[in-house]
């Protein structure tokens, strides 16, 4: 069996040795660029992309591909259809870096709270040195203990999240899908975003989700509220969240993903400047025992596969 990863500098953290106890034909590419793609899969029984795309005109031209594993939960940079057309099968992996995200989730929270990160700079900037007292308060720290977070989508990550929150004392609001009966348990998104102190975003990126919190969701939100989206970039309108940052419409924001991945230099959010804004480059997902997950369901369905059996099948 002939394997490729085409975009393997993703992975690589993880241990590949479930990958190598099926084949040792396994060929690394660091990065795929769309010109490479068909090249690099001639031959191949299996691929293995997270990000890279594979759309129908690659596909038609990859006679030996019998399957597609996508080192992702999201299926987008996959042409579905059209690998069903070729008779191609698709995979995909859930839940493998839920422990992951939530770490980085709290992470985040505690840093636009405590200020950690202006603090640290200080540190560097020799403010701490010249205090004249043996801390250094030039930054509010606030408890997260008795605050509300709205929770924007409430599949595994969402209910991880919240479990996380009660531990530190914080209230969950669950919030029903905009423009949707209210369900059991769940508060109208408006009433959710409206209540919330800390609103944090762990919903799927669809047609119902794009621009979901924008100009008109940033006014109905508290002062002092904190915006956290590790799920993907455009579920937040990042002009408008750049503009609500910048005349203290909410309090700060902490964003791992945006629209468009790499960064790019004309990103609202890259080029704005205020110490209320973290930014991180899509990693709450990248623990490497979240990577190795990834990898043993990769071979899992691999495995599966080969012994006529459908697994995570898309």
């Amino acid at each position: 069996m002939k394997i490729a990863i085409l975009d393997y500098a993703t992975i690589e953290n993880g241990d590949l040795s479930p990958l190598n106890a099926l084949t040792q034909n396994i060929a690394l590419f660091d990065n795929t660029t769309p010109a490479q793609v068909i090249e690099r899969c001639q031959d191949m029984d299996v691929i293995i992309t997270n990000k890279v795309v594979i759309d129908q005109t690659a596909l038609s031209q990859l006679s030996t591909v019998k399957l597609i594993c996508i080192a992702a939960t999201g299926t987008n940079n996959v042409d579905l259809v059209a690998a069903k057309q070729h008779g191609i099968a698709v995979t995909n992996v859930a839940g493998y870096s839920t422990a992951s995200v939530v770490q980085h989730t709290f992470a985040l929270l505690f840093n636009l709270l405590g200020n950690t990160h202006q603090y640290i700079a200080d540190c560097h900037n020799n403010q701490w040195q010249q205090a004249s007292h043996f801390c250094f308060l030039d930054h509010s720290i606030d408890e997260v203990a008795g605050l509300k977070m709205a929770l924007i989508g409430y599949g595994d990550l969402g209910r991880a999240v919240a479990k996380a929150a009660t531990a530190f004392g914080i209230e969950t609001l669950i919030s029903e899908r905009k423009n949707s009966p209210v369900r059991d348990g769940r508060v109208t998104f408006d009433d959710a975003i409206a209540n919330a102190d800390i609103v944090s975003v762990h919903c799927p990126l669809n047609q119902e989700t794009e621009n979901l919190i924008s100009t008109r969701e940033f006014k109905l939100m508290k002062s002092s509220a904190v915006l956290i989206n590790t799920a993907r970039g455009g579920i937040v309108d990042e002009s408008a969240l750049a503009h609500a940052l910048q005349t203290k419409q909410i309090k700060a924001a902490a964003i791992d993903v945006l629209s468009k991945e790499p960064a790019q230099d004309d990103n609202p959010l890259v080029q704005y400047q205020g110490s209320n804004l973290l930014l991180t480059p899509h990693i709450a997902w990248a623990s490497k025992q979240s990577i190795s997950r990834l990898i043993k369901q990769i071979a899992l369905n691999i495995s599966a596969f080969e012994n006529g059996k459908t697994r995570n099948r898309v």
